[in-house]
Order: C-alpha cells, then sequence, then structure tokens
C-alpha cells in the first residue's frame, strides 16, 4: 500500500512541477515572444537546470502544447460515452466540449493562449500534428459504437477528421474576435455547414 501511495504521491508532485513550468515558460513566451525565448531562458527563468526542463518538456513546443495530447484521449472517452442510438455528428459535436470547457472555464487564458498558437507558425503546425495523432483514437471510438457494415476506419477516420477541423476553425473564428463570439456556437455552426448533426 506504501508503494502505491508514494507513486501517486510523486505523480502528483511530477504533475505540480510540470503545471509549473509550463505556466513559467507560456508567460515568457507571451512577454517575450515564442521565437526570442530558448530552452536555456525558460529553464533560468524557472530556476531549474536546461537537463530538467527537458526532463518534463521535450522541446519549446511541448511546454506550451501539453494538454493538447490527452485532449484526444478525452475526446475520444467522451464519445464512448455518448448514448448508442446519438447520430455520429451529434455524439462527436458534444464529445468535443471537453475541449471547448477550458474555453468556457477560463476564457482570458484560452484567447491568449490561441493567440500565441496563431502568432506563432512553429506552435501550430505543432498544434496540428498533435491534432492529427487525435484522429485513429476518435475514429476508433466511432468504429466501437458504429455501423458493422464498415468495412475499415475509413469512414470514422473521415469523420473524425472532419469534427477535429471543424473544431479548428472555430477556434479560429473564436481567437480572430478576441473572445467576443460564442465558440459552442461556432462550433455548432462549423458541424452545421458539414451536415454532421
Amino acid at each position: 500500500m506504501s508503494g502505491a501511495v508514494r507513486t501517486n504521491t510523486r505523480d502528483i508532485a511530477r504533475a505540480a512541477i510540470r503545471f509549473e513550468l509550463a505556466r513559467v515558460a507560456f508567460d515568457l513566451f507571451r512577454r517575450e515572444g515564442f521565437d526570442n525565448v530558448t530552452v536555456n531562458d525558460l529553464a533560468a527563468a524557472a530556476g531549474v537546470s536546461r537537463s530538467t526542463f527537458l526532463r518534463y518538456f521535450g522541446s519549446k513546443e511541448d511546454a506550451v502544447l501539453g494538454a493538447v495530447d490527452a485532449q484526444g484521449e478525452q475526446v475520444a472517452d467522451a464519445l464512448r460515452a455518448r448514448p448508442a442510438d446519438e447520430g455520429d455528428g451529434t455524439a462527436l459535436r458534444r464529445a468535443l466540449d471537453t475541449v471547448t470547457e477550458v474555453h468556457r472555464r477560463d476564457p482570458d487564458g484560452a484567447l491568449a493562449m490561441s493567440q500565441l498558437i496563431m502568432r506563432t507558425p512553429a506552435l501550430g503546425a505543432r498544434t496540428l500534428e498533435k491534432q492529427n495523432g487525435w484522429r485513429p483514437v476518435i475514429a476508433q471510438a466511432l468504429a466501437e459504437r458504429a455501423d458493422p457494415s464498415w468495412p475499415s476506419l475509413l469512414v470514422p477516420l473521415v469523420r473524425a477528421a472532419v469534427a477535429v477541423d471543424c473544431l479548428n476553425v472555430a477556434v479560429e473564428h473564436w481567437t480572430a474576435s478576441d473572445g467576443r463570439l460564442d465558440l459552442d456556437a461556432l462550433l455548432d455552426e462549423a458541424f452545421a455547414a458539414f451536415a454532421l448533426r
């Protein structure tokens, strides 16, 4: 039992350190500009060595986008929890609430993050790369609730890709409006444009 507690305590401490390093990095990027900040600058600002910083984040991009990795699994889990008789489009749209929840909970922080990503080509490219990793996970969740006549994952992969693109277009419009537009309404509109309801 003490081993389980120790591991849990270690995981909690690691998550807290990771959160603090990400916060310091984000603040420095906003102040100085992403391209003007090195990993050495990030480590110094956080009061840790370069190797310690790199143990928590493999790159500057990951210091900003660490949470994006987990979002694909969160969307897939939310999709699996949707009612079995619900259409795929509605289920996908509602599952994306796990991503937009951050925007509702902390609109100023989410807006600042979106602005940083949109202004920084390296972050934009890394975000898309990470989101491409969501597709198979979301597609698998769709397949688990899907029509057994589908011969492959092609249809669920296409639907997952469309859902992620709808999210990106909605977030881009929300960011361009400085957060004044309603993100959920924009996402609904994007899904309606693809008739995914």
